[in-house]
């Protein structure tokens, strides 16, 4: 008779979290205030090896306050696809350094790939998918390669393709949490003059959503926060935010 097989050679290939799982905790923190959500979340393990991933852009200072409210070890991954702004970089440092985030990592492309696919500095100008692809999206997805969850600040108002974001999402079997889905502008303007947060140093000048230099532009009253994200392209996404399928490109 066969022995039956030792646990060491069973392997789980089962996703760290399912539909399942996100569908529980929406359930479970549904009218929640984020604060508290947030430091139940770290308390009691729910969300694994975790990481907040931050832009540093106009309104990540509420999320990243939050954050070092709850737990200031978490750490905070930023993307520098270095194309970015010097303000946005020196806004980094000052956002770190006053709200007292303990863990600040910062990713880079692959200089292998830019050299052999934007060695001139210039895809952004006719492919800006692809640019995104390699500038942002590969490099974030090594960053999030050990992590069981990450932790988002897209807002539902900040346009039309993130409408109805929920708190708790699966992608690829890792859980994405989204603190701030359902805040407006109003709120988050709120909350920056009740914790007397630092601004991003664009955004007097007319930048309401600040990316990559190359591709931001400022917004004229009335428009969209993201409509001078990559104006003139049919493209309203950097990819990170849109999840693949096996086997496929990744969609922008």
């Amino acid at each position: 008779m066969a022995n039956p097989l030792r646990k060491i050679d069973l392997i789980d290939t089962a996703p760290a979290f399912t539909q399942a799982d996100a569908d529980r905790l929406n359930t479970r923190f549904a009218g929640v205030d984020t604060l508290t959500m947030l430091r139940a979340l770290f308390a009691d393990g729910t969300l694994g090896n975790t990481a907040v991933v931050s832009s540093f852009g106009t309104e990540s200072a509420v999320l990243l306050h939050l954050v070092a409210r709850a737990d200031p070890a978490t750490p905070v991954i930023f993307v520098d696809t270095l194309r970015m702004f010097p303000e946005t970089l020196a806004y980094r440092d000052t956002l770190v350094a006053a709200l007292g985030l303990r863990d600040s990592r910062t990713i880079t492309p692959d200089p292998l790939v830019l050299a052999a696919r934007d060695a001139e500095r210039l895809r952004w100008s006719f492919d800006p998918d692809g640019c995104c692809d390699i500038r942002k999206v590969e490099p974030l997805r090594r960053a999030k390669a050990g992590l069981d969850s990450w932790i988002s600040g897209r807002k539902a108002f900040q346009s039309q393709t993130r409408q109805n974001i929920a708190r708790f999402e699966v992608e690829d079997g890792r859980l994405k949490v989204n603190p701030l889905g359902d805040r407006v502008k109003a709120d988050l303007d709120a909350y920056f003059a009740e914790h007397d947060l630092p601004r991003h140093p664009l955004e007097a000048d007319g930048y309401a959503s600040v990316g990559c230099q190359p591709c931001t532009s400022k917004i004229q009253p009335g428009e969209d926060p993201r409509a001078g994200r990559w104006r003139g392209w049919e493209k309203t996404e950097c990819g990170i935010h849109v999840p693949e399928k096996p086997g496929e490109e990744p969609v922008f």
